[in-house]
């Protein structure tokens, strides 16, 4: 992990690790159970089609299962720089991403322009837009503003699984059980004018805000309104 700026005492950085050691064969097994369906996947390969990269945006409770689907794509995911920021970039590296580090609170500017040095040579990138403290399912205007200052389209989607894990936490991250239909729905791509003021990235940002909703409607739809949980 000697790209990270987060700095912490061996005991934490170790405990981190044994977090990566452990998640990564965890999530990998899991992940090959899963019964996925999707929507939308054609508007991926229309962006891409365009010579452009997506900025793929979603909610923080539904990493896990996120990381999966996007693996070894090459993605640049924007992470935090705390303990939680270190264990999770961990465990993406393993599944082929990269990682910019920073946050709306702390160092932020600095994996901004990281995110457009890559967004510059082909790499899409992606955003859990309420995090890395939320308030939860308020998206904050990061995504927004790489669209801006990249000319590149966010795409927003939403997960849903049927049967689920649900962790105390301000975000309720979702873990799908083994097994599981999972649901993917993935929405249209979302330009930001590059000469948008700080109203029109006001409005980008509930635009996105909304559409995240719609999707998450839309993905339990696909699974016929049957998500049920259990609690971790």
């Amino acid at each position: 992990m000697s790209d990270s700026p987060w700095r912490a005492s061996w005991f934490r950085r170790a405990e981190a690790a044994a977090i990566v050691a452990a998640g990564y064969p965890f999530l990998a097994a899991l992940g090959r159970t899963l019964r996925w369906s999707e929507t939308g996947a054609s508007h991926l390969a229309a962006v891409a089609a365009s010579g452009r990269q997506p900025i793929l945006a979603l909610w923080h409770g539904r990493i896990p299962a996120a990381i999966f689907y996007f693996r070894d794509r090459g993605v640049v995911a924007m992470t935090s720089e705390n303990f939680d920021g270190e264990w999770i970039a961990g465990v993406m590296r393993r599944f082929g991403y990269a990682a910019a580090r920073g946050s709306t609170s702390r160092g932020g500017s600095r994996a901004l322009i990281r995110l457009r040095r890559d967004m510059a040579v082909g790499r899409a990138a992606a955003f859990t837009v309420d995090g890395p403290r939320g308030p939860a399912r308020q998206a904050q205007p990061g995504a927004v503003w790489l669209a801006k200052a990249t000319g590149n389209p966010v795409v927003p989607f939403h997960i849903e699984a049927e049967r689920f894990w649900t962790a105390n936490s301000w975000d309720r991250t979702q873990v799908p059980r083994p097994w599981s239909r999972v649901a993917i729905a993935i929405g249209e791509p979302m330009d930001v004018p590059p000469d948008a003021d700080a109203g029109g990235v006001e409005a980008a940002r509930l635009e996105l805000e909304r559409r995240l909703n719609a999707l998450e409607v839309q993905a339990l739809q696909m699974l016929g309104g049957t998500a049920g949980e259990a609690q971790a």
